[in-house]
């Protein structure tokens, strides 16, 4: 199994599901859509040991080609090939789901993958440096950028609301958010 370049964490297997060897995945995103793109699932260890796991002796990385996958609430719950029982899928509780990041649905004109904006370098109007994302933030009415500073020894952190009255323009390709935000905010 190749482990994809642009692998892109998108959730955690929380359970298992019934007793046909289905799994619930909590996704990270409220709109899951990159998991219901994939029918390759890659999936790595949890954080914390699963006494299943290592007595079902898994090797990781695994690789599982989802069969079917659908909404069950705030989860998703899906089938697998390699997953043939309760048994099999409760191995699995814990396990970190990644997707190649080319299999995510096309995002719409001025709407971006959180993944695709942490690390571009953030400037304001006047072209002076604010720091780096480093993570996002939901507050629920929009997102926010959380923009980490190290320079001059001390790391500043800067939390600027990802709307359009604040962002001028996100270049990807030069990898630069330009925002109208002071440096003494």
């Amino acid at each position: 199994m190749a482990w994809p370049d642009d692998a892109v964490e998108v959730g955690r297997v929380i359970d298992a599901w019934g007793v046909k060897g289905w799994i619930k995945v909590q996704p990270y995103s409220a709109d899951p859509q990159a998991l219901f793109s994939s029918r390759r699932w890659f999936l790595q260890p949890p954080d914390s040991p699963n006494p299943r796991a290592a007595a079902a002796g898994l090797r990781w990385p695994l690789l599982l080609r989802i069969t079917q996958a659908r909404d069950h609430g705030d989860v998703i719950v899906a089938a697998a090939r390699e997953v043939p029982d309760r048994t099999a899928a409760e191995a699995l509780k814990g396990a970190r789901v990644h997707v190649p990041r080319s299999s995510f649905p096309t995002a719409d004109p001025d709407e971006y993958y959180w993944v695709d904006l942490i690390g571009l370098e953030v400037v304001n109007r006047q072209g002076e440096r604010l720091g780096t994302v480093a993570d996002l933030m939901d507050t629920g009415a929009h997102a926010i950028l959380r923009v980490v500073d190290e320079a001059g020894g001390k790391p500043a952190e800067r939390l600027i609301p990802f709307v359009g009255a604040y962002v001028d323009e996100v270049d990807q390709g030069a990898r630069r958010i330009t925002v109208d935000w002071g440096l003494d905010y």
